[in-house]
């Protein structure tokens, strides 16, 4: 395909996105389905340029005074493509397969500049009803952080010490360009430019079939090692889904004690199985999911209850673009009611002097520090853990601020850490 018609491949799935509201992956998929002409890298142009749209959507709306897919997908070209306004004007010529000719005010978008004084949401790229919430988390940042959301992440990986280390897994990558993470022990990162190239599928490559890592952001990896799970320990995963912490929990306990992985939806803990077995792992059981009366028998027993809780998803808006514009005031709602009914069926599971690690991949204060201080008041048994005790006892890398300026819980965002937006608080109960 030539480039105009990628674009108008690019206009037409959005424009069949809001009209369907539907996921992005939903209308990509059947788009690819109904012109198998299009190539793999044609794909990956159109869908590149989708994400990219979304990511940047208020800012872009704003300077070309126009939020239709046709005005988003061209001002992408520029801010984010890094393509001229002379440029975008020349693709779309209006011939064949190939957008109309730009109007004078869409030139004049493509020019315009954000103004310094543009409302924090636009400069953040964040819906304005979150206003508030951004402001409580980060202040005069708001804007930063929000921009910061909006871009591209890379592709981390977690080495599975199980079976590999990390040098070994940059050594298999090398010809991604694989380098280590900054503060993960673990971590690998696959950095990913602008513009339309296909992202290297690092799940087809043999050492991910050997078991030798696994996709995980760095964030997550953080997540995990705060903790503090550690060998021959009792451990419960309470909302393991997928089984990406579980995998991190038991390479942590070096497979020695015992580790339970549990989620109330069968569905999301499906694919556990296949990848505890890919990765070596020999001492997770995972509970029948749903049935929370299983959990009865382990009451007062972990060392370790570990909840990466439902929420917003706010912090992995890079990754999930889409998502940001379609979540609203009620899905909100609806995940904090489910954040308190986990974090106090977790309570009841830890031991005297143990902890519980309540984790989340979003930036906001209500799901966030606002969740801890409710747990703290119905459950006074349990006490912070400050997080950089936390960190000296499980990193090597020396610490950097809380994006939220907190000295008891950490909050670690793209700008602040390089990491998709992830929260951790570790409780701890009175022996």
């Amino acid at each position: 395909m030539i480039p105009g018609a990628r674009l108008s491949a690019a206009i037409e799935v959005l424009a069949d996105m809001e009209a369907r509201k539907r996921p992005a992956s939903e209308a990509l998929k059947d788009w690819g389905l109904a012109h198998r002409f299009a190539g793999s890298s044609d794909r990956a142009a159109i869908g590149n340029l989708i994400f990219d749209a979304l990511r940047c959507r208020a800012s872009s709306a704003y300077a070309m005074g126009d939020d239709s897919p046709r005005a988003l997908i061209l001002r992408t070209l520029v801010s984010s493509w890094k393509e001229t306004p002379e440029a975008v004007a020349a693709l779309a010529d209006g011939s064949r397969h190939v957008p109309q000719p730009l109007s004078t005010d869409e030139l004049a978008g493509l020019k315009r500049e954000i103004a310094p004084d543009a409302p924090a949401h636009i400069s953040g790229d964040y819906p304005e009803w979150l206003a508030p919430e951004f402001q409580r988390a980060f202040g005069a940042r708001a804007a930063e952080e929000g921009a910061a959301l909006a871009m591209r992440a890379a592709i981390d990986l977690r080495a599975n010490t199980l079976k590999a280390s990390r040098d070994k897994v940059l050594k298999a990558l090398r010809r991604l360009d694989a380098a280590p993470t900054p503060h993960s022990p673990l971590g690998v990162r696959i950095a990913q430019g602008p513009g339309g190239g296909r992202s290297p599928h690092v799940e087809a490559e043999p050492g991910h079939g050997k078991g030798w890592y696994e996709v995980q952001d760095e964030g997550s990896q953080l997540a995990t090692l705060l903790s503090g799970a550690s060998p021959r320990q009792q451990v419960i995963d309470l909302c393991a889904g997928a089984g990406g912490k579980t995998l991190g929990l038991a390479a942590a306990m070096e497979n020695t004690g015992q580790l339970y992985a549990y989620d109330s939806d069968r569905m999301r803990l499906r694919p556990i199985f296949e990848r505890l077995k890919r990765a070596g792992v020999r001492n997770a059981q995972v509970l029948a999911a749903g049935e929370a009366d299983g959990l009865g028998a382990l009451a007062g027993k972990m060392d370790r209850v570990v909840i990466d809780a439902p929420c917003t998803g706010s912090g992995v808006w890079r990754r999930r673009p889409d998502a940001k514009w379609r979540l609203k005031p009620d899905m909100l709602q609806a995940r904090l009611a489910e954040q308190r009914a986990v974090l106090d069926q977790g309570a009841v599971l830890v031991k005297p002097g143990g902890r519980l690690a309540y984790i989340t991949c979003s930036v906001l204060p209500q799901e966030n520090r606002d969740q801890v201080d409710a747990f703290l008041t119905r459950t006074p048994e349990f006490r912070l853990v400050p997080w950089p005790e936390l960190w000296r006892a499980a990193l090597s890398a020396p610490p950097l601020p809380s994006a939220d300026g907190s000295g008891e819980t950490l909050l670690m965002t793209p700008l602040s850490h390089g990491t998709d937006g992830f929260y951790v608080a570790v409780l701890e109960r009175a022996r």
